[in-house]
């Protein structure tokens, strides 16, 4: 289900799953949330398995139509990396795939398969713009210091823009409802031209000063407004959180 050439539905994925649960179930004791709480584990090991095996035939061995199925594998890796979180923090490994996600020349795979690439990122201003890997210019950058910081909040100071607490925080700021209206309405007037005028890629940063909390939170809830959308894949990396992790 997950070989890196299924490209079914997540709803599909999901209903399929629970089918094999169901009937295996009739023939031996099943305990579900145990074993979904490993299973996208091996998941994610088969994933790398089979990126691994194309790279090595298509890249190594100059055999090019085994990199056709590589975008299949970095679709089913990034709905992975949007909806499922591991029983355990392997932040290395996860940085790595993000960075696989954003790579232009990967991107660049099966290009005629390819959706317009929407690039999110957040990041601190201290440690600079994000990079521009697909030469167009880097795209939006938002600013977002302006904006109420939770970061001077004692109880905030260890989390960041993705745990519910932070969330709530800013949920409640309207400046930040705004900001984010805004941002959301530039954004979708030209993604709307890119994808008339076929172009596959938008880039959009939103910058604070720590790289942490706001920025963080934006990233997010763009990537979520973006998500689903017809004809859009949506990769999201938060350079600061990355930073704080090494």
């Amino acid at each position: 289900m997950y070989d890196g050439k299924a490209d079914l539905p997540p709803d599909l994925r999901q209903n399929l799953l629970n089918h094999y649960l169901e009937h295996l179930s009739q023939h031996t004791d099943v305990k579900r949330d145990a074993f979904l709480q490993y299973y996208y584990a091996y998941v994610y090991v088969r994933i790398m398995q089979a990126l691994g095996a194309y790279g090595f035939r298509g890249f190594f061995e100059r055999k090019p139509h085994f990199l056709q199925s590589v975008p299949y594998a970095m679709k089913n890796l990034r709905w992975l990396l949007h909806n499922v979180e591991l029983p355990i923090a392997t932040p290395t490994l996860i940085n790595a795939f993000e960075g696989m996600l954003a790579s232009e020349s990967l991107q660049k795979l099966g290009a005629e398969l390819e959706s317009t690439i929407v690039r999110i990122f957040s990041f601190s201003f201290h440690q600079g713009l994000p990079r521009d890997e697909s030469g167009h210019g880097g795209g939006f950058v938002f600013d977002v210091r302006s904006l109420p910081n939770p970061g001077r909040e004692e109880q905030f100071k260890k989390l960041t823009g993705k745990d519910a607490p932070v969330m709530e925080y800013l949920i409640q700021q309207e400046s930040v409802y705004q900001y984010l209206a805004n941002a959301i309405s530039l954004v979708d007037s030209s993604l709307n031209n890119y994808q008339k005028r076929g172009f596959k890629s938008l880039m959009v940063s939103f910058g604070c000063t720590g790289g942490q909390h706001r920025s963080v939170y934006l990233a997010e809830q763009l990537a979520k407004h973006l998500q689903g959308r017809g004809g859009v894949e949506v990769v999201v990396r938060h350079l600061g959180l990355e930073k704080l992790a090494q």
